[in-house]
């Protein structure tokens, strides 16, 4: 759609950044609401982690998943829903248990990796297309695992949408799409400046765009005081973008923002550019998204 962008909220993420912004949404209920007034700011698509209530930390229970999805589905706020597929992906070296990983290694088959998703059936996932170092740990995803877990998600009716961290993810999602593993007209997102993945930077963004397949839609995020500056540059290109808590916790410098702030942020700056965020039905309606909302069944 001419001069509209799909903008997503991705509301929590994570990582351990609870303790650093009292606005990251942690229980159910508290995600749910962030998503709906991120959707009430303008955002077309929430994006979507399960955190536990008691820790803060990740989740990977479904019912924690399915109680955030249930409570934005009866909400009457309007947004599509994109649950994440990389969980259970997290290695933490250990010299001392090379094989097994140290403490607070967390690694889950495909299925049960799309255990969320294939339940839950939302609009779209998210599909992490590679290992990377991420931080000070190794986020595993081997090309196997993405070929099975690439079929899960075809075989649900979900659009995943191509999660790439680095130069060669771009080329193994060309692979699954090459491989019949990926239908219509593929989504891409480019995930600049985590450590030690690709840079943030325009150099970067026009690298991956320019490799992208001819029939494919691309979005691309950038962390931390990245965030808008890679949302307004991706918009400029004719990408989508993504906002939100899960990748930068401030509105400004030292004031920790909500995720509707940014959201609102994000949506000034695009207007200002002559730019619109498309609505929800918009996006199912252009992209041939599921509409879990209106009770759409497989």
């Amino acid at each position: 759609m001419k001069n509209k962008v799909m903008l997503t909220a991705a509301v929590t993420g994570a990582g351990d950044t609870t303790g650093i912004n009292e606005y990251v949404p942690v229980t159910p209920k508290e995600i749910a609401d962030s998503a709906i007034e991120s959707a009430k700011a303008g955002a077309t698509v929430a994006h979507i982690h399960a955190r536990d209530p008691k820790t803060g930390g990740i989740s990977h229970d479904i019912e924690h998943y399915r109680e955030i999805v249930d409570r934005i589905r009866d909400s009457e706020t309007d947004v599509v829903i994109n649950i994440t597929a990389g969980g259970g992906g997290d290695f933490i070296p250990n010299l001392d248990t090379p094989a097994a990983g140290g403490n607070g290694t967390f690694i889950q088959t495909p299925t049960e990796r799309h255990n969320p998703v294939g339940t839950l059936l939302p609009e779209m996932c998210t599909l992490d297309c590679g290992s990377v170092n991420f931080g000070d740990m190794i986020y595993v995803s081997p090309t196997d695992w993405l070929r099975e877990h690439a079929k899960l998600i075809q075989q649900s009716g979900v659009k995943p949408e191509l999660e790439c961290f680095d130069t060669g993810h771009l080329r193994f999602a060309k692979q699954l799409i090459d491989e019949g593993l990926i239908d219509g007209n593929p989504m891409f997102q480019f995930c600049l400046g985590i450590p030690w993945g690709a840079e943030a930077d325009i150099e970067t963004l026009l690298y991956f765009k320019n490799r992208l397949p001819a029939n494919a839609s691309w979005s691309a995020f950038g962390i931390g005081r990245m965030q808008l500056p890679i949302a307004m540059q991706t918009a400029l290109l004719g990408g989508n973008i993504r906002v939100g808590l899960e990748d930068n916790l401030y509105l400004t410098r030292g004031v920790p923002a909500r995720n509707e702030q940014l959201v609102d942020k994000a949506v000034g700056m695009l207007h200002s550019n002559g730019i619109e965020v498309m609505t929800p039905q918009e996006a199912r309606d252009y992209y041939g998204l599921l509409n879990t909302r209106a009770g759409a069944t497989l």
